[in-house]
């Protein structure tokens, strides 16, 4: 922190009704910068942590429209408008935590002007990889053509708002790739923190005596995108071996209509239920395409292999033959077959868990810092 030492530093996130990783992220760079304000667009106290009401939260116009909390997706049109009368160009640095619209705050006026850092989970996905949005959505096809030229006009902005930002960090080379193909600009990788201090190999690993569970574990929503209905089929032709999904989701009960015996459903589960079940699996399976992973992670951290689907972070995360291993295609052939020649025993929990150290929340926070220290303003690194 000493690095940034008398900057007047501002926090912005895209949204704040709903909590999954992008939030996981946003608790951390404000535990890092303890007192910074945070800019968005809305905020509903509600549905979000307790410890959210002391921090100094700023919010838009969308704050006052109608539903704007159980119906923030419909007014997707209207978030690059609050954010661009969002003006931060007094602030010396400004970090925005990104998977929406949040990087079109302004940072310039006049004379003022703030360095404005990006820390990407992905181009926004609603407008660049809006074939995949439009399947996990279940958007049909009157609303879908209606879009359309919503659509063009938003993309338009977004390339042009993600010019105007100085610095962008991305989450994984997946999305630093996107960011190049999508925006043209450059970017640093920074993998997101993960808590590597809750998830622990079993203590008997150290000596000697460690005893696997007989199952293979999934925690994970149970939505379309995360594709754990290729694990529940695979497992059909696997009758011998078993698997234990966690977690909840609109697909939960169509999943389970299709799983055979050896499929367990145990829905949410305590983060004590959630560290017993990593550590005894035979392996963790992750067959969904995600920015980057954290749940992966969290069972590299417990001392367990990984197989996942050969894209997007898993590339970043898991390495083939030493914590776990992928899967190219993503297809219930192509789960299957590792699947089938899959040995548990020959990956060393400690390598598992000495990989995970990599993508700690002390390794964050120092990566982070150091690129903040090398772009803020007066530095040789300031665009």
């Amino acid at each position: 922190m000493a690095a940034l030492d008398g900057m007047r530093l501002a926090l912005v996130h895209d949204w704040l009704n709903q909590r999954g990783g992008a939030e996981n992220v946003l608790e951390e760079l404000v535990d890092l910068f303890p007192g910074a304000p945070l800019y968005t667009s809305m905020y509903d106290p509600a549905k979000m942590p307790d410890s959210y009401r002391n921090w100094d939260i700023h919010t838009t116009f969308v704050q006052r429209l109608p539903g704007y909390s159980d119906h923030h997706q419909a007014y997707l049109p209207v978030y690059p408008l609050a954010f661009a009368r969002t003006d931060l160009s007094d602030y010396d640095l400004v970090l925005s935590n990104k998977s929406g619209f949040c990087h079109g705050v302004r940072t310039q006026k006049g004379s003022r002007k703030a360095i404005h850092v990006c820390y990407c989970l992905t181009p926004t996905r609603f407008l660049w990889l809006y074939e995949q949005y439009r399947e996990r959505e279940e958007i049909g096809g009157l609303i879908d053509a209606a879009l359309q030229p919503v659509l063009a006009l938003l993309r338009r902005w977004d390339w042009a708002a993600a010019q105007r930002v100085d610095h962008f960090v991305a989450i994984s080379t997946a999305v630093q790739e996107r960011i190049r193909a999508i925006y043209g600009r450059e970017s640093v990788v920074i993998h997101p923190p993960v808590d590597t201090e809750r998830y622990t190999p079993d203590p008997s690993v150290a000596a000697g005596d460690y005893c696997l569970g007989d199952y293979y574990l999934i925690v994970s929503r149970l939505i379309p995108y995360k594709r754990i209905d290729l694990a529940v089929d695979a497992f059909r032709h696997l009758p011998q071996e078993k698997l234990v999904v966690v977690g909840d989701g609109r697909d939960r009960a169509a999943l389970q209509a299709g799983a055979g015996a050896n499929v367990t459903f145990l829905g949410r589960q305590s983060q004590e239920k959630l560290l017993e079940l990593m550590r005894g699996c035979k392996a963790f399976l992750f067959p969904g395409l995600e920015d980057f992973g954290i749940a992966p992670v969290e069972a590299l951290s417990a001392g367990r292999p990984v197989i996942a689907f050969a894209g997007g972070g898993a590339l970043d995360t898991v390495v083939p033959g030493v914590t776990g291993e992928h899967f190219a295609e993503q297809t219930v052939e192509g789960l299957l077959a590792v699947l089938e020649k899959f040995d548990p025993t020959a990956y060393d929990p400690m390598a598992c868990r000495a990989q995970a150290e990599r993508f700690g929340r002390g390794v964050f926070r120092g990566k982070l810092m150091d690129f903040l220290a090398q772009v803020k303003p007066g530095s040789n690194g300031t665009s």
